[in-house]
């Protein structure tokens, strides 16, 4: 059922296609776009931590800034600033390291991994503050000590934190709840439909100014650098669109809305990230946003061959 999305043109030829499903949300919340299975579950990935934090918000965790809510919302490139962030909300509520349940990484973004490289010992470098969910982590220590809800197995779905993020989730998305799956970082996965995850974001973006929803936009409309990371896609893509938020999620994922209520979600089949900004460019097209030189150069990432542009990753003509 679903659709080439992205093609990767070389020298006039396609050499490569990637496969998906996407949906583009009117702001009254009808299906604007709708191209392969927009309706059916998957996995939303990253894409869920707005709402996750959208819960810790709902059980008391008060942050101290708007940026602390954006590590709160990140998948971050474990760089200096987002470190600091995440070591500032663990020491504020009197935890180590060693206590987030996240698995050891090494950051994502180039100079900060070859820094945690030299810096330490073979085989050591990898730490659990540097991945990228590691702020997330540490708001949910700090929202078990907040509620005193154990702070050891925060990870299991019988958790009482774990049941409140699910009935958030199927709170904002109206999704029925289902089986539940396992992220990457090792907490619950709810399982939700394309349309469903953009009307979530739809909620969010245009909710009441200081509301518990409308803070956590604003927290990531405000730090697009703080929930991603250098050249980030979600930096990139929010830095040239005012008023946007958008959160990628792993293996393809990413959904955002506009402050109209106007809102989108894709699912990349193989998980390519090349594909992810030619379609995002796509999409918020779409949606209506004011074209800009920076949209067009984001939406057409070059193909090279011997150092010189030779074609060009877009979005498949015609399809959206």
């Amino acid at each position: 059922m679903n659709a080439d999305l992205v093609e990767v043109v070389r020298s006039g030829f396609r050499e490569c296609v990637h496969r998906g499903s996407a949906v583009v949300l009117a702001p009254d919340g009808e299906p604007l776009v709708q191209v392969g299975a927009v309706h059916g579950p998957i996995f939303p990935r990253s894409t869920n931590k707005p709402m996750q934090a959208l819960t810790l918000l709902r059980n008391g965790f008060e942050p101290i800034d708007g940026a602390e809510l954006a590590i709160s919302t990140a998948s971050h490139f474990g760089e200096p600033d987002h470190v600091e962030l995440v070591q500032r909300l663990l020491d504020r509520f009197g935890f180590t390291e060693d206590e987030l349940e996240c698995p050891p990484d090494l950051p994502f973004e180039e100079q900060a991994r070859a820094q945690a490289l030299a810096g330490s010992e073979r085989g050591k470098a990898a730490r659990r503050i540097f991945m990228n969910c590691s702020g997330k982590h540490a708001a949910m220590l700090a929202t078990c000590r907040i509620n005193d809800w154990p702070t050891t197995g925060y990870l299991d779905i019988a958790h009482p934190l774990q049941q409140a993020v699910l009935a958030t989730i199927i709170d904002v998305t109206g999704e029925p709840e289902t089986d539940l799956g396992i992220d990457g970082c090792g907490l619950p996965i709810v399982p939700v439909s394309l349309v469903n995850l953009a009307r979530a974001y739809a909620k969010l973006a245009t909710a009441p100014e200081n509301s518990p929803e409308r803070r956590v936009a604003d927290a990531i409309r405000s730090h697009p650098r703080v929930i991603s990371g250098t050249d980030g896609p979600d930096f990139r893509v929010m830095t040239a669109t005012p008023g946007l938020v958008c959160k990628i999620g792993a293996d393809g994922v990413h959904a955002g809305a506009l402050p109209d209520g106007s809102a989108f979600a894709y699912k990349i089949d193989d998980g390519a990230d090349r594909a992810r900004l030619p379609l995002t460019l796509a999409l918020l097209q779409r949606m209506g946003i004011e074209w800009t030189d920076e949209h067009a150069e984001l939406a057409a990432p070059a193909v090279f061959g011997g150092g010189a542009r030779v074609g060009v990753i877009r979005a498949v003509p015609g399809v959206l």
